[in-house]
């Protein structure tokens, strides 16, 4: 297929356009770099270095003849939706709303839409089913939600093929450590913890020893950034016109902070200076995914199962990379 990848040249989208090139399809990224890295980017991909709110040039690039539409183009920052709502609520409604107009103007009817796992807010049960109640507890959260609906509503409406993917933690690196994790600030705990290591900081944060968990700190279910990849591939193969489907990409098995600390001790042979520090707002204690949708119906399977081999692909980019993408 013809696909055109918005956000492609960030974290999860870059990992996912190499996946695509792949399998065969012709991929276009359509990014405004404001979080992504043009040398994230395959060579021979075409790249369009635009920003979502301009519908013009948004409008000339789908009309360019594509048959489906990735979409990565999201503010991700739990904390910052805390402070900054409306920021979020822009770019990952009303610019997805935007994209979804223009695609329906241009009768484009396969979209993959990258959700979360934050949809779930809370949940009182684990691991956690698609079927489960999504009551969101940040601004975060909610704008994937939305965008969730306003996908159900469209297949309905106008015959849209739509899969939402709810992500649990994204984590790791390509294999051959040719692209990885790269953000500026950085947020995510791995990194973080790599940074560490690099002595690129002096101390990683634990925020929260006092949650419900066995070791009193936060719980996530860490999915490796190749096998979210091969989770969008196989949505996209599957999507059915006038249907919306979601989820959940995560591999089942948790792992705490102080756990994850531990097991990058090992793989990097560093000692990595950790802290207590408050608990971070919008912060739930565990999230914990059950696949069995995603395996039993896309045929998909996770290759990478556990914490160390997982830090072990992140270390080889971060060791390899310590400033990250060329700037």
């Amino acid at each position: 297929m013809n696909v055109l990848v918005t956000g492609g040249a960030g974290y999860v989208g870059s990992h996912c356009v190499r996946r695509l090139v792949q399998a065969g399809h012709s991929v276009t990224v359509y990014d405004n770099l404001c979080a992504g890295h043009r040398a994230a980017i395959p060579e021979g991909v075409q790249f369009i270095h635009a920003d979502l709110a301009d519908l013009d040039t948004l409008s000339k690039a789908l009309s360019q003849g594509f048959e489906a539409v990735m979409h990565f183009a999201a503010f991700l920052d739990v904390g910052e939706s805390v402070r900054e709502p409306l920021k979020y609520y822009k770019n990952n409604v009303a610019n997805t709303i935007g994209l979804l107009d223009v695609m329906r103007h241009c009768d484009i009817k396969r979209f993959v839409f990258s959700s979360t796992c934050a949809t779930y807010g809370e949940p009182k049960e684990f691991p956690i089913t698609e079927s489960m109640p999504q009551a969101p507890i940040n601004p975060y959260g909610h704008t994937k939600l939305a965008m969730e609906w306003a996908l159900a509503d469209c297949a309905k409406a106008w015959g849209l093929g739509a899969c939402a993917l709810r992500y649990f933690n994204a984590s790791g690196a390509a294999a051959d450590g040719s692209i990885g994790e790269d953000h500026d600030p950085e947020i995510h705990l791995i990194p973080v913890v790599l940074q560490v290591a690099l002595e690129q900081r002096p101390q990683v944060s634990i925020f929260g020893k006092d949650y419900p968990t066995p070791d009193g700190t936060c719980v996530r279910d860490y999915i490796h950034v190749e096998d979210l990849a091969e989770a969008h591939l196989l949505a996209l193969q599957n999507i059915h016109p006038g249907v919306f489907d979601a989820f959940n990409v995560g591999t089942g098995i948790g792992t705490s902070v102080r756990q994850l600390i531990e097991s990058a001790r090992e793989v990097t042979d560093r000692e990595i200076p950790a802290t207590d520090a408050p608990r971070r707002p919008g912060d739930p204690p565990t999230l914990l995914a059950d696949p069995t949708k995603i395996k039993s119906q896309l045929g998909w399977r996770p290759k990478y199962t556990d914490i160390g081999s997982i830090l072990e692909t992140a270390w080889q980019w971060h060791r390899t990379h310590p400033n990250g993408y060329p700037k």
